[in-house]
């Protein structure tokens, strides 16, 4: 089956003082089109270096693409130049970044930086270009829009802030938006608008997108599918319902179980993982941690393997369950 977009064999690391880092192995991940696809794992799991290897953004050196592929539309962005990539970011592929006071140029008003990008990637007029930004602004649902383009970032709520940041990812009419943690500084309240909005555009508009989070909440509520990364790989994969209500690696257990239901609940942490054990080289990345381990975990690296469905674990005990 031919994918709107799929990663294939992904090595992806950093050259440090202390030696050569490997940050991603991603075996295979896949989104249809139209279709929004969840990346959930801790901080340090590789997420954002995954979404910058994507649009070519990390800077070469210290970081090195040992091998892979990462098709859009049928074409490898991997063999593309930086001109060529140009024609990609902002036109087919955007990103909305994490912090959007540190993305927003703090100098500029928003509506300002909102033409430059839209006459940049669009070639429009200065009178074309605020037109769309005004429509665009309206897309993302945001109040008395000729009023908003006039003002500074630090005038607008952290709220205000993160929709003109989506604003500015669709104001050129991209077919893949990744979304690095969107949400991350904003309270439960505003979240909850920002995932509304994100889920009606990626409805309304048919837009492909890669949601990044460490909270599985966020991903149930926006995403079809969902993959756990974990050390730079993904351990576990599948529909959220398969995933996130039917675990099998540990580490997935263990992640969705650190999570308190209620203000009452006290996790023990010695329940979820284990402690002490050194890392075996060759081996299960989680192995240190998993309270299942077994012999083979400590020499060979589990491959991704079918369970059902679209259901697939790198776990050597893959047929075991995890509690719901």
């Amino acid at each position: 089956m031919n994918h709107y977009f799929e990663i294939k064999d992904l090595k992806v690391g950093f050259k440090t003082f202390e030696g050569y880092k490997r940050a991603l192995d991603i075996e295979h991940l896949a989104i249809n089109k139209g279709e929004a696809y969840g990346l959930i794992g801790e901080s340090g799991a590789g997420k954002t270096v995954l979404a910058l290897t994507i649009l070519r953004l990390l800077a070469m050196p210290p970081s090195v693409v040992e091998s892979g592929q990462i098709i859009f539309a049928g074409e490898n962005l991997l063999t593309k130049t930086e001109q060529a990539m140009r024609l990609y970011r902002g036109k087919r592929i955007s990103m909305i970044f994490q912090d959007p006071m540190s993305t927003l140029n703090p100098v500029f008003t928003v509506g300002e930086q909102l033409r430059q990008v839209i006459q940049y990637n669009r070639g429009t007029s200065k009178r074309e270009a605020e037109r769309i930004a005004l429509e665009t602004i309206d897309l993302v649902k945001l109040p008395d829009a000729k009023n908003i383009i006039q003002k500074y970032p630090h005038e607008l709520s952290g709220g205000q802030r993160q929709r003109i940041i989506i604003a500015i990812a669709l104001s050129c009419g991209a077919e893949l938006l990744i979304a690095d943690e969107p949400t991350r500084n904003l309270d439960v309240t505003i979240q909850a608008g920002i995932l509304k909005l994100i889920a009606e555009l990626q409805r309304d508009l048919k837009v492909s997108v890669l949601f990044i989070a460490n909270n599985p909440g966020l991903i149930s509520a926006v995403c079809q599918q969902v993959a756990i990364l974990h050390e730079g790989r993904i351990v576990e994969k599948g529909t959220v319902r398969e995933v996130l209500r039917d675990p099998v690696h540990p580490y997935t257990t263990a992640f969705l179980r650190a999570i308190p239901k209620n203000k009452q609940e006290k996790i023990d942490l010695k329940k979820l993982v284990a402690f002490g054990e050194a890392v075996r080289n060759g081996g299960c990345a989680y192995f240190s941690r998993c309270l299942k381990r077994q012999e083979p975990c400590s020499s060979a690296s589990p491959a991704l393997k079918l369970l059902g469905g679209t259901h697939f674990a790198a776990c050597h005990l893959g047929g075991e369950r995890g509690e719901r």
